[in-house]
């Protein structure tokens, strides 16, 4: 075989396996964004205050997770369809709020075609990760 035709598939396999990579990303569900924005301690002990902008993609899901903290969230723009357990699934729209109690199980999903934005503020427990996968 020349150097040429050689050359030519390697090249032709290289780009096959870049198509293929990002066909497997285009395949994955769109990820969450969460930006920190504010933390301090508050006054009640052991607990502080987080406040986080969160933007959900069109079709993206958080998963069923919980928190060790009081929330309430403030959709911004767009819309989520919130779960929580023992609740009905009710869509917030933008000017939309609820609270969450600590260790609820809960999850947010976007099922419109644009981005759906909120503020969530967390009364949280010290020392303990934000949130936390359900089981």
């Amino acid at each position: 075989m020349n150097a040429s035709i050689c050359i030519a598939t390697a090249v032709a396999l290289a780009v096959q396996a870049a198509v293929g990579l990002s066909a497997a990303r285009a395949g994955d569900p769109p990820a969450v964004q969460r930006q920190v924005v504010l933390k301090e301690d508050v006054s009640w002990a052991g607990h502080e205050g987080v406040m986080v902008k969160v933007e959900l993609p069109p079709g993206a899901a958080e998963g069923y997770h919980t928190h060790p903290a009081e929330v309430f969230f403030f959709v911004t723009e767009g819309a989520v369809e919130q779960e929580v357990a023992g609740k009905p699934t009710v869509t917030l729209h933008a000017g939309d709020v609820i609270h969450i109690p600590p260790d609820t199980v809960h999850q947010a999903t976007n099922k419109g075609a644009v981005p759906a934005r909120f503020a969530v503020v967390f009364v949280a427990e010290k020392g303990k990760p934000l949130t936390v996968p359900a089981k």
